[in-house]
């Protein structure tokens, strides 16, 4: 039951920042100010990012409860944490930036601090358990993704 428990917590906090996104992020044809913008010919049909972020946050809850789970002290995993918090903190801050405030050219910058954090996270979630930093590497990508994205709309808008 504790293993449940503890699952079932790691994936919650893995979703927090996609729960936040869904008051920012644009529904259908609904957001005049995303629609509006000039976006690259690469950017997915709006379903796809639903279907990549719920994947994603899986993945990231995932590989919290397997650091969760992991038999060292929590003295030790601390610092896997502390990254993991920031990693959300930062992605939910995005949704707002970008969305929200519409500051294209800030979100680009907290961009490039999720993707740091989050690359130091996954080689501190090494340290506990290789699959949880293997499960990261999906999530990294889908950032420089978003960065070229972000990039494009800072550029071109």
């Amino acid at each position: 039951m504790r293993r449940c428990i503890q699952f079932i917590v790691a994936m919650v906090i893995s979703f927090l920042p996609g729960i936040f996104a869904v008051f920012f992020t644009p529904h259908g044809n609904s957001h005049i100010w995303y629609n509006g913008l000039i976006k690259t010919g690469l950017t997915p049909p709006g379903w796809v990012f639903s279907v990549a972020w719920t994947i994603l946050y899986f993945l990231l809850g995932w590989a919290l409860y397997l650091v969760i789970k992991h038999e060292k002290h929590i003295r030790e995993k601390i610092w896997a944490y502390v990254l993991f918090g920031a990693q959300v903190i930062l992605n939910a801050l995005w949704s707002y930036v970008f969305f929200g405030a519409h500051l294209a050219g800030l979100g680009l910058v907290i961009l490039l601090g999720l993707f740091v954090v989050s690359a130091f996270m996954a080689r501190v979630f090494d340290r506990f358990d290789r699959r949880a930093a293997y499960m990261v590497i999906p999530y990294l990508l889908w950032l420089l993704f978003a960065f070229y994205m972000n990039a494009y709309i800072a550029l071109m808008n």
